[in-house]
């Protein structure tokens, strides 16, 4: 596969860089501006230097960095531009900052100690289904991860016909060790072996046999406690209620009316004519109705 697994420096600078970006378009920072201060910051002695300049110009050019992440498959593996894509989409109601937050803790897993296929796995696909990315396009690019082997991307590229159709339990319970343990122990055969790879272990075939049925989400957050599997980050909900209390709210209101007015005095503009009564209790200034 044209990406390779990076080294650790890189992706630590990878999580530093999608945090940053994150960051500063959280305070409105146009991209361009945030990639030319971030060139400055990050670590000399990797490669996202270079990394970065080639997509400022993309931005510059096209206006968009996730098909320049695209086009350095040597360093950005194809989920990464995939998720940046979507959320460059115009018709996509995905969420740049979501995006580069699901980039951020990818790369601080992968920098980690002894990442592994099978967290890698469900970290990237929870991240496709909690925000509806796409199944067919999502797994996909997470098949052409060089991370993942060939036993891998082969069962990968297979489920992606069966998802909707199969529970996903279900497929993770079957290529596990805990099933073939089963198996040996209903029929007494203690050399079984399957003629498919066994890809997930004892405990993530325990956890997948236990949530079968069920909302996929329960088995997710039962391998992110038991098994330390990374958290898809999830968006904020969105607030409804005021940010005061309604009588904190009107005194504000009050405050900002007499700062106006003292404001208003103080510039000699403040014109106190609005606030002359008539005899029948009208502003001057004022129409009748009727």
């Amino acid at each position: 596969m044209p990406n390779q697994s990076l080294n650790r420096d890189e992706y630590i600078e990878q999580a530093y860089f999608f945090r940053v970006c994150r960051e500063r378009v959280e305070e409105n920072t146009p991209a361009q501006e945030a990639l030319a201060g971030l060139r400055e910051e990050v670590l000399a002695t990797t490669r996202l230097p270079m990394v970065i300049d080639f997509l400022l110009g993309e931005l510059n050019l096209h206006g968009r960095m996730g098909d320049g992440m695209a086009s350095l498959s040597h360093y950005f593996t194809p989920f990464q531009a995939f998720v940046v894509q979507r959320a460059e989409d115009e018709d996509s109601r995905f969420d740049m900052r979501i995006a580069l937050q699901i980039l951020e803790h990818e790369a601080e897993y992968r920098a980690g100690e002894a990442p592994t296929p099978q967290a890698l796995f469900v970290y990237q696909f929870e991240c496709i289904a909690r925000n509806r990315l796409g199944y067919d396009a999502g797994m996909s690019a997470i098949a052409a991860d060089s991370f993942f082997d060939d036993d891998w991307r082969d069962w990968i590229l297979k489920i992606r016909r069966e998802l909707g159709t199969v529970d996903f339990a279900d497929l993770i319970y079957l290529r596990s060790e805990h099933r073939v343990n089963e198996v040996r122990f209903r029929t007494g055969n203690e050399g079984y072996r399957p003629s498919f790879p066994v890809l997930f272990g004892v405990q993530e075939g325990r956890i997948a046999k236990a949530n079968r049925g069920k909302d996929p989400l329960y088995m997710f957050a039962a391998l992110q406690r038991h098994l330390g599997y990374p958290r898809v980050p999830r968006p904020k909900p969105r607030r409804t209620r005021p940010l005061f209390d309604p009588h904190v709210e009107l005194r504000f209101q009050r405050l900002e009316a007499k700062l106006s007015m003292l404001e208003a005095d103080v510039k000699g503009d403040f014109d106190l004519s609005e606030f002359y009564v008539k005899n029948g209790g009208e502003r001057e200034g004022e129409q009748e109705s009727g």
